[in-house]
């Protein structure tokens, strides 16, 4: 190869993501290949004692990715030039840190400066969606993340909250390249965890018109406080499935942004509900194909970024 071709080539890579392009599932297969076994015993582990921990480390491996890409900067504490993420608002009630560090020591036990936290996080939203009933033959999850050296406090404002309009959402996604197919698909994480009443409170009163009345009284009586904890799903609240869609379908969301995905009139977005609420395959296969996006927006890699030996400090 000529020169010429040779920068030509260089440039082509640079143009259509070649650092996506770096990322493998084969990565550690020969530096660290228990990567998956070692983070799903820890993950088994503490589900005995915490059954939304499956939730709460889908719901981290997103925040992170949001915001600069899936880089662990979420991870990151407050220190010396790090104005951490974890103090904004969208993060303050993000959980799921403490499991994280159980597998990098246990990683680093086996095959030391080798794993990433960022390819931690990733692979432990996988495992979690498994163990909480999601596909048996779950998403490949794509390995070769290197971790930031920097937070963005102020890039949090790029996570979606529970008082989005519709129109907001869809640009937050649209931002990091996921359209209206992917956030339908991604919306179903809430097929599992639980969220604050002070997120859904709003829609008591007046009443909203898109909450099934018998719902929204029995959410009223669970709320006994606005830090009161309600299950996403009211039907198979701890199982990962379709449901979510067919509560969406029977105007039982529990978040204005999870009911305007069906209640939006002319929206693209209901023939895409209606679709995962009939096929909980379609739903599955779809929503593995989001979190492969997801975790290909803007990683480090080859030299960029480090790998932690704390995923809560940078080396």
């Amino acid at each position: 190869m000529n020169s010429f071709q040779f920068i030509a080539l260089a440039l082509l890579v640079s143009i259509f993501g070649g650092s996506n392009a770096q990322l493998s599932a084969t990565f550690y297969d020969t530096t660290c290949p228990n990567v998956s076994s070692v983070a799903r015993g820890i993950i088994q582990q503490a589900q005995q004692s915490d059954a939304r921990i499956g939730a709460k480390l889908l719901r981290l491996h997103f925040h992170d990715c949001m915001v600069n890409g899936c880089d662990a900067s979420l991870l990151l504490d407050d220190a010396d030039g790090i104005d951490s993420e974890k103090d904004e608002a969208p993060n303050t009630t993000v959980d799921g840190y403490a499991v994280l560090d159980d597998i990098k020591t246990a990683l680093e036990n086996v095959c030391p400066g080798v794993v990433s936290c960022a390819d931690i996080v990733a692979v432990a939203a996988q495992i979690s969606v498994s163990l909480d009933g999601g596909p048996s033959n779950p998403w490949e999850v794509q390995f070769g993340r290197r971790d930031s050296t920097t937070a963005n406090s102020a890039g949090t404002s790029a996570i979606p909250s529970p008082f989005d309009t519709l129109d907001q959402i869809r640009k937050k996604f649209s931002d990091v390249g996921l359209g209206s197919t992917d956030m339908v698909a991604l919306s179903g994480a809430h097929s599992i965890g639980k969220a604050r009443c002070l997120t859904f409170n709003g829609r008591f009163d007046p009443p909203d018109s898109t909450l099934d009345p018998t719902y929204r009284e029995e959410l009223i009586q669970a709320c006994s406080t606005a830090q009161t904890l309600v299950d996403f799903d009211p039907t198979t609240p701890n199982k990962f499935d379709n449901n979510y869609y067919i509560n969406l379908q029977n105007n039982k969301g529990l978040l204005t942004t999870d009911q305007f995905l069906f209640s939006t009139n002319g929206s693209d977005t209901i023939p895409i509900v209606n679709q995962f609420a009939s096929s909980q395959s379609d739903f599955f296969d779809n929503f593995g194909q989001s979190m492969v996006k997801i975790g290909n927006i803007s990683p480090l890699t080859g030299n960029n970024g480090q790998i932690r030996s704390d995923c809560k400090r940078v080396n």
